[in-house]
């Protein structure tokens, strides 16, 4: 009988761990370093029609890695898609980054959006994320999260947890 309610200890004792594990960080940086914290940030931010800031960011970071033959292309891209004042997806910059971002746009570098990738990162920590840990986005266990979620949001299904 002791060895039964010995290992009962254990089994708990291990899917109380994994659970802690399955949360989600409590900081912006850790979220975004966390493939399943990108995606349930994305999916809250599109809750609130609102995700093309963690977009930009994420393009920011994808564009860093980008050889120097394609450099120039995937800033255009990035700059049309979320800078450029007509942008689908303009982010909410001031207008002295908007108006260097213009400059640096002749002749970029890898660093061309670190300025504009930064304030974007400060709002986001600043609102969205806040928001975000109140949200029953991240107050459950990610495994609740993925269900309620697809539940809610079919187009989310696609997203691999």
């Amino acid at each position: 009988m002791r060895v039964k309610l010995s290992h009962l200890t254990e089994k708990q004792e291990w899917v109380h761990k994994h659970r802690a594990c399955e949360k989600l960080p409590q900081d912006l940086e850790s979220l975004l370093n966390s493939k399943p914290g990108i995606q349930a940030f994305r999916c809250f931010l599109r809750s609130e029609f609102s995700e093309e800031n963690l977009e930009f960011w994420l393009a920011c970071e994808e564009y860093k890695s980008t050889s120097g033959s394609r450099l120039t292309e995937r800033a255009h891209n990035i700059y049309m898609q979320f800078i450029n004042p007509d942008a689908p997806r303009e982010v909410n910059l001031d207008s002295e980054t908007r108006e260097a971002l213009m400059g640096l746009m002749e002749e970029p570098t890898a660093d061309t959006f670190d300025e504009a990738q930064h304030r974007i990162f400060s709002l986001m920590a600043k609102d969205s994320f806040p928001r975000f840990l109140r949200s029953s986005f991240s107050q459950q266990p990610l495994r609740v999260l993925r269900k309620t979620f697809f539940e809610r949001h079919q187009d989310c299904r696609r997203l691999v947890w």
